[in-house]
């Protein structure tokens, strides 16, 4: 069965509702997956999934700590081909998802989900099917 791992940090909750609705779709599609907060993943379990999906708020036009952190440990984890996404929430600008798929698709050389999922947070209240569609996208990706 195929095996997803979505990896979050959130603020406000805003990217966490993304996340469960991500998580949804991914199941939906038939997905085994995991969902996980970023400083309570290992970067070296991450080369066990097909797909490796990160969410991220935008803070002060930039990604959080937790998020950055895992990313640099990230780089030695074997991800080349597997499958990647990025998805976040914003209230201005979100340049945090853009500085994950760039990262995940030019440095991790992953196979990218494009373009990453941004939504604004007032948004995402009405936007879950939004969301759980983007985990059917990567479902489909990994499926096939």
């Amino acid at each position: 069965m195929a095996k997803a791992i979505v990896i979050y940090e959130t603020v406000y909750g805003y990217t966490e509702t993304m996340a469960n609705a991500i998580v949804k779709g991914l199941k939906d599609a038939g997905v085994d997956v995991i969902l996980k907060k970023a400083i309570a993943t290992n970067a070296e379990e991450l080369k066990d999934f097909d797909a490796v999906v990160l969410g991220c708020p935008t803070y002060h036009h930039d990604m959080v700590t937790t998020i950055k952190t895992l990313l640099f440990k990230m780089k030695d984890a074997g991800l080349k081909g597997k499958v990647g996404a990025a998805f976040g929430a914003y209230g201005f600008s979100g340049e945090a998802v853009d500085m994950i798929h760039d990262t995940m698709k030019h440095i991790f050389e992953m196979d990218m989900i494009e373009p990453g999922l941004k939504m604004k947070g007032t948004e995402i209240a009405t936007g879950e099917e939004v969301c759980e569609d983007f985990g059917r996208k990567i479902a489909e990706r990994i499926l096939k």
